[in-house]
């Protein structure tokens, strides 16, 4: 199942990208995705059916976390489609339509509160319940969606872990229309940033960000990164590597500042999710 499954996403994935580069009118390009999603997820579910799975935890498994990751793009680009065909001229009116639709968003997540609870805390203790197939609880409160869907492919849950994820992609994606519209009648002079933290915890950054290998796939030298730093933040680095040195003999935490932004960005996320 997993070899299978994770060769499907790849593909998926790698034509999405490959979209994305080659088809410039967003609404072709979002039917063409629309498109591609539907025919990996036929495949995913030919596969199920036909093969089984080898035990209830590799069914869960598949329903909580592997099926929703694909099921998700497709409610996601269905979503945005939708948004795009139905957005109306000019900036006031299409500023308040992107926020009726962010509104959407949040009323979903008041109705589903207890779930989104359940599923972001990694909560397992209903799962039976929730990513099994017919072993569905109406005391928990289930969409009518459902009832009507194909319970051979469906367990009462693993479309709204889909929803979630796709929920979360929609709110940036309004996010950035918003963004983008606000700014888009009017000249926009960026204004240089200044890194105000320490040096240290700047290079502690960039260090992880190197190793992760997220700029030109890994392949930039550290010092050109941290040139690159000392320039857009307007700071002087000095000796980074002996800096780096420094970190790693660090006794009580040499992750300390990565530590404190994962706290903060989880707190503020929490702090959101409670609004």
């Amino acid at each position: 199942m997993d070899k299978f499954y994770n060769e499907t996403l790849s593909k998926l994935e790698a034509a999405i990208s490959e979209l994305e580069i080659e088809v410039d009118c967003s609404v072709l390009r979002i039917e063409a995705v629309i498109t591609l999603i539907v025919e990996s997820l036929a495949q995913v579910k030919e596969y199920v059916l036909k093969k089984g799975f080898k035990d209830i935890d590799e069914e869960i498994y598949f329903f909580k976390y592997m099926k929703p990751a694909i099921v998700s793009k497709l409610i996601f680009y269905n979503a945005i489609y939708k948004i795009e065909t139905k957005k109306p001229y000019g900036a006031k009116p299409t500023k308040k339509y992107l926020n009726s639709e962010t509104k959407k968003l949040k009323r979903y997540f008041d109705n589903n509160l207890d779930f989104y609870k359940y599923y972001r805390t990694n909560n397992s203790y209903l799962d039976e319940k929730m990513f099994v197939r017919n072993k569905h609880d109406i005391k928990l409160c289930l969409d009518t969606y459902y009832f009507q869907s194909d319970h051979s492919f469906s367990t009462s849950h693993d479309y709204k872990v889909a929803k979630i994820i796709a929920n979360d992609l929609i709110q940036v994606y309004i996010e950035d229309q918003l963004f983008n519209k606000a700014h888009e009648y009017k000249s926009v002079t960026l204004k240089k940033l200044n890194w105000t933290s320490s040096k240290v915890a700047l290079i502690e950054l960039i260090y992880a960000l190197h190793y992760q290998g997220v700029f030109d796939d890994g392949k930039s030298d550290i010092r050109l990164i941290s040139k690159y730093f000392e320039s857009a933040f307007n700071i002087h680095l000095g000796n980074f590597y002996q800096t780096y040195l420094e970190l790693r003999t660090r006794k009580v935490n040499p992750t300390k500042f990565l530590d404190a932004l994962r706290e903060g960005l989880i707190k503020k996320i929490d702090e959101q999710d409670e609004k």
